[in-house]
């Protein structure tokens, strides 16, 4: 145990994470999510995992230390229901909350059809599998900066 990291994120985690650079895409996914076979084809090429978690707690935790890309409107996505693609299912709803906490403000995250949502986690840095079963607990956020300490 570390002092002021959250302890859901492990060692791989945390390495993937300090790893990443600006701009490079960290997906969390659903127990129903492909992931084990989209994680080989990203930057890190194996699955990360978080189990026994919702997706909101493994993005709380993952926001506890990564900042979110502030110059592109993509920075936050969620995958969209399939014919619904306005509706906003609980597991979403929850992820945005946390989302919008963790930033200090409204974050809203935009939408990715679920086969555009497959081929931006390809292109990711990582994926991290949670415990979360409801459908459409599938999320990408982009990596950040953090600014230099004021002189």
């Amino acid at each position: 145990m570390l002092k002021g990291i959250n302890p859901l994120l492990n060692a791989d985690i945390l390495r993937a994470l300090r790893a990443m650079g600006h701009g490079d895409d960290l997906i969390i996914a659903d127990t129903n999510f492909p992931s084990d076979s989209v994680a080989r084809q990203t930057t890190l090429g194996k699955l990360l995992r978080i189990d026994n978690t919702t997706a909101a707690q493994a993005v709380e935790a993952v926001l506890s230390l990564m900042p979110l890309d502030s110059f592109v409107d993509d920075s936050a996505a969620r995958m969209e229901i399939v014919d619904s693609p306005d509706e906003i299912p609980p597991v979403q709803q929850e992820v945005q909350a946390v989302l919008d906490a963790a930033e200090g403000k409204s974050w809203p995250m935009m939408s990715i059809e679920r086969f555009a949502f497959y081929e931006r986690a390809k292109q990711a840095y990582c994926v991290i599998q949670t415990g979360e079963r409801r459908f459409y607990g599938c999320f990408a956020f982009r990596k950040g900066v953090i600014p230099p300490d004021a002189e």
